[in-house]
C-alpha cells in the first residue's frame, strides 16, 4: 500500500542526491510524424500518429514509420496499419477494376450482347470486390445498363407488336359478322392502323440492336406479320366485291356470309335461292335448292351451344388462366361458325366482347409481374432504410440481395421485362450491396490478419518442437500439443484457398512436433499390455497374491501418470488390466461368502435366540423381552453349552465314584469338572464369586447448605461440582491430594507392572473377558438388531406406561377417587409404597387450601419450568431455601410436596404444572 523509501526520516544520515536520468536523444522519425516517438502517454502517442496520417504521407514514409513503432505501442500503430492495409486493398483493386473493364468493353465492343452475360458481369464483378462505384467501372456499368435498355425495348416492343397484330386481326374477325356498310366505314381506318403496324415492325428489324434481341422474338414478329396481310389481304376484297354487289345487282355477291344474305336481302331475293343466282343464271348454270328453314328448336340448341363456350371463356378470362383462355376463346369461334348463324344480336355482342376481352388477357399478365416487380423495387429500397436497431449485416444482406435478383428473375420469365422498374430495382440493389462491400473488405482484412496469425502459430510450433526435442515430461508435452490443436482451431475463419494451403505446412509441423510423444505412448501401450498379460497370470493362479496384485497396481498408475493416453483407449487399457484381478477378488470373496454362510453350532443357537427376541419384541410384553434378552446375552457367552457339559461331568463322575465305592466328596471333583468345563466353553460363569473387599466406612460430613450446582450440560445441577483446576497444588479434580492418577485409572507402575485391567500383579487374573468363538457374520448381525429392536421397545413400553401411570394419576385428583390411582409398581421405582399410600390418604380427604409452594418445590426438584405468573415466587423461594440450613432440599421431598399439591383442589393449571413436574421426577 505504501511505497519503501530509501532513507529513513529519523535517521541523522545526510540524504543523497540520486544521479539525474541520462537524456535520451530524440529519434529520427519524431520530426516527420510530430514527436509521436517521444511522447510520455500511449494516447498522446496515437493522436499524434492520426495527425501525422491527416497529412497522406508517402507509402514508404507509412512502413518505416510501421516499423519503427509495431514494437514500441501497439495501440498506436494499428492506425498505420490500418492505413497501409487500405492502400494494400487500393491498388488490388485497382487491378480487379482493370480486369473487368476489359471485360466490360468487349461485351460493348460485340456486334451481339447477351443480356445475361451483361448482368452477369456486374454479379460477377461485385463478388470478385470490383469497385463498380469508381470510375471507370461506373461508366461501363452504365453503358451497359444502357445497352440492355435498349435490348430489352427492343424485346418489349416485339410482344407490343404482336398483341397490336392479335387485336387487329379481332377486329376485322368482329367487322366480318356486322353490316357490310359498318366495315365500309371502318376500312380507311383499318388501313391506317395495318400500315402503321408494318411501319413499327420494320423500324424494330431496321434498329442496330435487333441483333442482340433474344432469338425467340423476331420469328414472333414475323409470324405476326404474316397472320395479319393474309386477313387484311382478304378482308379488302371482299369490302370491295360487297360494295360493287350493291351498285350492281348483277355482279356476284361477297365471299362473307352476313353481307351476302345483306345483300341478297336488298335486291329482292328469297334467301334460300343462292347468294349468286341471277349471276349462276346468267351463265347458264343450274340455280341451287332453297335452303330448309331452321326450326326453333335447332336454333335453342345453337344458343344453348354458344352459351356453354361463352360462359368458360369469361369464367378462364375472370380467373386470369393464359393458357386455359386461349384455347377457350379458340373452342367459341369454333361453335360460333357452327352456330353462329342461329343466334341473336344479344347474343352475339357478348360473344365478341368476350373474345376481346380474352386477346387483352396477356396484357393483364404484363400488369400482374409488373405488380411484382414494383414489390421487389420496394423491398430493396427499404434494405437502407431500416431503423439502427434492425440493419441487416453484411451477409444477411447479401444473401437478401441475392433472393431478390432471383425473384425479379423469375418475373421477367412469367412476362415481358419492364426496364424502368429494372432501372430503380438495380440502382436500389447497387446501393444496398455498398454494405456487402464493405463487410467483403473487412472479411479480407481479418482473413488476411488470421493468415498471418496462422503462419505465426506454425512457426511457434516448429521452435517449440526443436526446444522440446529431449524432454521427457510427456504430460506436459501433451498438454501444449492440445493448446496448440485449440489456438489453431480458434484461429479465425479464412477462405478456402488459403485454408488449403495452410493446412499441410500446420499437419506437417504439428506432426513433427508429436513425434516423439507418439513414440512414447507406443512404448508405453507395449508395456501396459505386458502388465495385462502379468495381471492375467495372476488372477488365474489357485492363489491371490495380494503383495504382487498391489505392486502391479503401484506400476500401472506410476506409468499412466508418466505417459498419458487418449482417455478411451485408456480406459479401455484399464478395464482389460483390471478384470482378470477382479474376477480373482470375486472368487475370493464368494469362497469367503460360502464359508460365513455355513453355520457352525453356536451361530444357530444365537440365530434361534435372536428369532426368539424378535417374537418378543412383536408380543409388546416387557417380561417376554426381558427373558429372551438373557437367552440371547446367554447364548452369546455359551453359558447352556458350559451348563450342559459341567451337568453331564458330574453324572459322570458320581456314577463312577458309587461303583468303586469312595467315600471322597462329590464336590471336589466336580469342581475341577466345573473348572474345565469353564475353560472349554470359554466362559467362567460357574466358578465360585470371589467375595468383594470390605468398603472403608464413610466420614460423617457436614450438611451442606448452599453449594454451586454443576451447570454443565447434561450434568445434574443439584450435585455439587466437582474440584477443577484451581485447587491447591498436588490436587486433582476429585478432591483427592496426592495421586495425580485419581479419577483417570491407575498407570502401570514401572517397578512391579500393576496394571488396573489386569486385576492384579503379574498377570495373576486374565487380562481380557473370554467372550467365547467368533460369530459368523449372520448371526452377528441377527443378534445386534435383535438387540437393538429389544431396547427400543422396552423404552416404548417404558414410556407408554409412564405416560399411562401419570394420566390416571391426574384423573383420580380431579375425580378425587383414590381407587383411581395407580399401583406402586405401574409409578416407577421412584414412589416408594409409604408414598403412594400419602397421595391415596390426600385423596380420600376433603380438598384444602392451595398448594402454590409445593407446585414450585416440584418444579424446582424437576428442574422444570414455571409459569411467567410464578416466577419471582420461585425466586423467593429458592432465596429461602438457602437461609434454611437443615432442611431437606426438593429433590429429597418431592414425594410429600406431591402429597400436599394432590390435598388441595384440582385445576388445569395446577395439573399442567404436576403433570410436567411428575414427568420427570418418575423417571429418576
Amino acid at each position: 500500500m505504501f511505497p519503501f523509501l530509501s532513507r529513513n526520516k529519523m535517521s541523522d544520515a545526510p540524504e543523497v542526491n540520486p544521479a539525474p536520468a541520462k537524456s535520451h536523444e530524440p529519434h529520427p522519425l519524431d520530426a516527420m510524424t510530430g514527436g509521436a516517438f517521444s511522447a510520455a502517454t500511449s494516447g498522446e502517442r496515437a493522436s499524434r500518429i492520426r495527425d501525422w496520417l491527416a497529412t497522406q504521407p508517402a507509402l514508404e514514409q507509412l512502413q518505416e514509420v510501421f516499423k519503427e513503432l509495431s514494437g514500441r505501442d501497439k495501440g498506436a500503430a494499428r492506425a498505420v496499419r490500418e492505413r497501409l492495409d487500405e492502400i494494400r486493398r487500393a491498388k488490388g483493386q485497382e487491378a480487379i477494376a482493370a480486369e473487368w473493364a476489359d471485360k466490360a468493353q468487349a461485351l460493348l465492343a460485340a456486334p451481339k450482347l447477351n443480356i445475361a452475360d451483361a448482368l452477369a458481369w456486374q454479379r460477377d464483378a461485385a463478388k470478385a470486390g470490383a469497385p463498380l462505384s469508381r470510375e471507370p467501372l461506373s461508366q461501363l456499368k452504365v453503358q451497359l445498363a444502357d445497352r440492355v435498355k435498349v435490348i430489352e425495348d427492343l424485346q418489349h416492343r416485339v410482344q407490343v407488336q404482336r398483341e397490336a397484330a392479335v387485336l387487329l386481326a379481332q377486329r376485322i374477325e368482329v367487322l366480318s359478322t356486322k353490316p357490310w356498310r359498318d366495315a365500309q366505314a371502318a376500312l380507311e381506318m383499318l388501313g391506317a392502323d395495318v400500315a402503321r403496324w408494318q411501319q413499327q415492325a420494320d423500324d424494330l428489324a431496321s434498329d442496330g440492336s435487333w441483333a442482340s434481341v433474344d432469338a425467340r422474338f423476331p420469328p414472333l414478329l414475323d409470324a405476326s406479320r404474316v397472320q395479319l396481310l393474309v386477313v387484311w389481304d382478304a378482308f379488302q376484297p371482299a369490302v370491295a366485291q360487297a360494295v360493287l354487289a350493291a351498285e350492281d345487282t348483277s355482279a356476284p355477291l361477297p365471299p362473307v356470309p352476313v353481307w351476302a344474305d345483306e345483300l341478297r336481302a336488298a335486291r329482292g331475293l328469297p334467301p334460300e335461292a343462292g347468294s349468286n343466282g341471277g349471276a349462276e343464271a346468267a351463265a347458264g348454270k343450274p340455280a341451287r335448292a332453297p335452303k330448309p328453314r331452321v326450326s326453333p328448336e335447332a336454333v335453342e340448341k345453337s344458343m344453348q351451344a354458344v352459351r356453354e363456350a361463352l360462359a368458360t371463356l369469361e369464367r378462364e378470362t375472370a380467373e386470369g388462366h393464359g393458357k386455359a383462355s386461349v384455347g377457350a376463346a379458340a373452342a367459341l369461334r369454333a361453335v360460333l361458325k357452327q352456330h353462329g348463324k342461329n343466334i341473336d344480336q344479344t347474343l352475339e355482342h357478348q360473344v365478341h366482347a368476350a373474345l376481346v376481352a380474352a386477346g387483352e388477357l396477356e396484357g393483364w399478365q404484363r400488369w400482374g409481374a409488373d405488380q411484382v416487380r414494383e414489390e421487389l423495387v420496394a423491398k430493396a429500397e427499404a434494405l437502407l432504410n431500416r431503423p439502427e436497431g434492425q440493419a441487416l449485416g453484411g451477409r444477411k444482406m447479401q444473401e437478401t440481395l441475392r433472393s431478390l435478383r432471383e425473384q425479379w428473375k423469375k418475373a421477367d420469365q412469367s412476362g415481358a421485362p419492364n426496364h424502368a422498374l429494372w432501372k430503380k430495382f438495380d440502382e436500389a440493389c447497387n446501393a444496398a450491396h455498398k454494405v456487402v462491400e464493405a463487410w467483403l473488405d473487412r472479411i479480407r482484412a481479418e482473413a488476411a490478419e488470421h493468415k498471418t496469425q496462422r503462419l505465426a502459430l506454425i512457426e511457434e510450433v516448429k521452435a517449440w518442437a526443436q526446444e522440446h526435442a529431449a524432454s521427457g515430461d510427456w504430460k506436459g508435452i501433451n498438454r501444449a500439443l492440445h493448446q496448440f490443436g485449440d489456438r489453431w482451431r480458434d484461429g479465425g475463419h479464412v477462405g478456402e484457398k488459403i485454408f488449403a494451403e495452410l493446412q499441410p505446412l500446420w499437419k506437417q509441423a504439428i506432426s513433427a512436433a508429436a513425434a516423439p510423444f507418439e513414440a512414447a505412448q507406443k512404448e508405453s501401450l507395449a508395456r501396459r499390455h505386458a502388465m495385462i498379460d502379468e495381471a492375467v497370470a495372476l488372477g488365474a493362479a489357485p492363489t491371490l497374491r495380494i503383495d504382487a496384485v498391489k505392486a502391479l497396481q503401484q506400476r500401472w498408475q506410476a506409468e499412466a501418470q508418466t505417459v498419458p493416453l487418449d482417455r478411451k483407449h485408456e480406459q479401455k487399457l484399464w478395464d482389460a488390466f483390471r478384470k482378470p484381478i477382479d474376477e480373482a477378488f470375486n472368487r475370493k470373496s464368494a469362497d469367503r461368502d460360502r464359508a460365513v454362510t455355513e453355520l457352525s453350532a453356536r451361530d444357530k443357537v444365537v440365530l434361534e435366540a435372536s428369532k426368539a427376541l424378535e417374537a418378543a419384541n412383536a408380543s409388546g410384553d416387557a417380561q417376554q423381552i426381558r427373558a429372551a434378552m438373557q437367552a440371547l446375552e446367554a447364548a452369546l457367552r455359551g453359558q447352556a453349552q458350559a451348563a450342559e457339559a459341567v451337568a453331564t461331568a458330574r453324572r459322570d463322575e458320581q456314577q463312577a465314584v458309587a461303583a468303586a465305592g469312595d467315600a471322597k466328596p462329590v464336590h471336589a471333583p466336580a469342581e475341577g469338572a466345573d473348572a474345565a468345563a469353564a475353560v472349554e466353553g470359554g466362559d467362567d460363569v460357574n466358578a465360585p464369586a470371589a467375595a468383594p473387599a470390605p468398603a472403608p466406612a464413610p466420614k460423617p460430613s457436614r450438611p451442606v447448605v448452599a453449594v454451586r450446582g454443576d451447570d454443565r450440560p447434561g450434568m445434574k445441577k443439584d450435585a455439587p461440582a466437582p474440584a477443577g483446576r484451581g485447587t491447591r497444588p498436588g490436587e486433582r479434580r476429585d478432591g483427592r491430594p496426592g495421586d495425580r492418577d485419581a479419577g483417570r485409572g491407575a498407570r502401570p507402575d514401572s517397578r512391579t507392572g500393576d496394571r488396573p485391567d489386569r486385576g492384579g500383579r503379574y498377570g495373576d487374573r486374565p487380562a481380557f473377558e473370554d467372550r467365547g468363538p467368533r460369530l459368523g457374520d449372520t448371526a452377528f448381525r441377527a443378534q445386534r438388531d435383535a438387540m437393538e429392536h429389544a431396547q427400543l421397545a422396552l423404552k416404548k413400553l417404558a414410556a407408554q406406561a409412564h405416560g399411562e401411570a401419570l394420566t390416571q394419576l391426574l384423573t383420580a385428583w380431579e375425580k378425587r377417587d383414590p381407587s383411581q390411582l395407580p399401583g406402586t409398581q405401574e409409578l416407577g421405582s421412584g414412589v416408594t409404597p409409604a408414598v403412594r399410600a400419602a397421595w391415596a390418604q390426600a385423596l380420600s380427604a376433603p380438598p384444602k387450601a392451595d398448594a402454590a409452594e409445593a407446585l414450585l418445590r416440584l418444579e424446582m426438584a424437576a428442574d422444570a419450568p414455571t409459569p411467567a405468573e410464578h416466577i419471582s415466587a420461585r425466586r423467593m423461594l429458592q432465596l429461602q431455601l438457602l437461609t434454611r440450613r437443615n432442611d431437606p432440599a426438593p429433590a429429597q421431598t418431592w414425594g410429600q410436596d406431591a402429597a400436599r399439591v394432590l390435598a388441595s383442589a384440582s385445576d388445569a393449571s395446577n395439573a399442567r404444572r404436576l403433570q410436567n413436574a411428575l414427568k420427570v421426577l418418575l423417571r429418576k
